[in-house]
């Protein structure tokens, strides 16, 4: 029996907390040392930390940041960003990340998924799918590079693939809801659902806990990330940590299910 999980999404540019809109414009909102600490106090489920800058730039991770976060974090935390070796991996979880989220290195080297299981275990590697519609008829494209580039493989057999190669998390990260707060591309997910057996974890488009509420109770075996709604408050988005309330902890606690 399973509960959801609900997600922080932290993003990180030059060490700096920050949130985008469809991959764009990165307003800086605070430190994200902070964050981690006021997220303990709220009790977050679990917290997810991407560094956008790393893989653009051909960056490493920043061993010395995530170290200090990891050190701080007392919930589960995921880091993905600049990974693209089993070195980084096994150091990363050296460090107390419990999870290691990859992106342009699954597509590029689908084997690292493989590898890197076998190393830090299956429960430790996640793939970060970002999608994004395109065509006349628009149809969900894996993309890589902060969304910039479209890779011409197909999505659910990639998942199906890297499934068979162990990934423990699969985590779809929809580009053209990021930081729009329209609501979660529920309809996707539960197409993926059907076809996958990976747990899964939705991010982009999250406006309020209602969204989550829908999510869980539609989908099964879902983890709901978002990064907008606990990190700005209001129609003017005033920047404030935040997370679920006791009595929407509760409501969500109580929809369990089986996976």
């Amino acid at each position: 029996m399973l509960k959801p999980r609900v997600i922080p999404c932290l993003l990180i540019k030059d060490n700096g907390l920050v949130k985008t809109k469809k991959f764009t414009d990165p307003k800086y909102v605070g430190d994200p040392l902070n964050a981690v600490k006021i997220y303990n106090e709220l009790e977050v489920d679990e917290l997810l930390v991407l560094d956008i800058d790393a893989s653009i730039k051909g960056l490493n991770p920043n061993e010395k940041l995530i170290s200090k976060l990891a050190e701080e974090c007392r919930m589960p935390l995921c880091y993905g960003g600049g990974v693209k070796t089993i070195d980084q991996f096994e150091r990363l979880v050296g460090l107390g990340v419990e999870k290691v989220a990859i992106s342009s290195a699954a597509i590029e080297n689908p084997r690292i998924i493989n590898e890197a299981a076998k190393k830090v275990g299956s429960q430790s590697v996640v793939v970060i799918l970002d999608i994004k519609y395109q065509g006349i008829f628009p149809k969900p494209k894996i993309t890589t590079l902060n969304g910039s580039n479209i890779v011409d493989i197909d999505l659910f057999e990639f998942i199906k693939k890297i499934e068979d190669l162990g990934v423990g998390e699969v985590v779809i990260n929809c580009v053209d809801r990021d930081g729009v707060k329209n609501g979660y591309d529920v309809e996707l997910i539960l197409k993926i659902r059907k076809a996958s057996k990976s747990i899964l974890t939705l991010l982009g488009g999250a406006s309020s806990f209602k969204d989550i509420e829908n999510l869980v109770t539609n989908v099964n075996t879902i983890g709901c990330s978002a990064g907008s709604l606990f990190v700005f408050k209001g129609k003017f988005d005033a920047v404030l940590i935040n997370y679920l309330n006791k009595f929407e902890k509760e409501k969500l606690n109580n929809i369990q299910y089986y996976d």
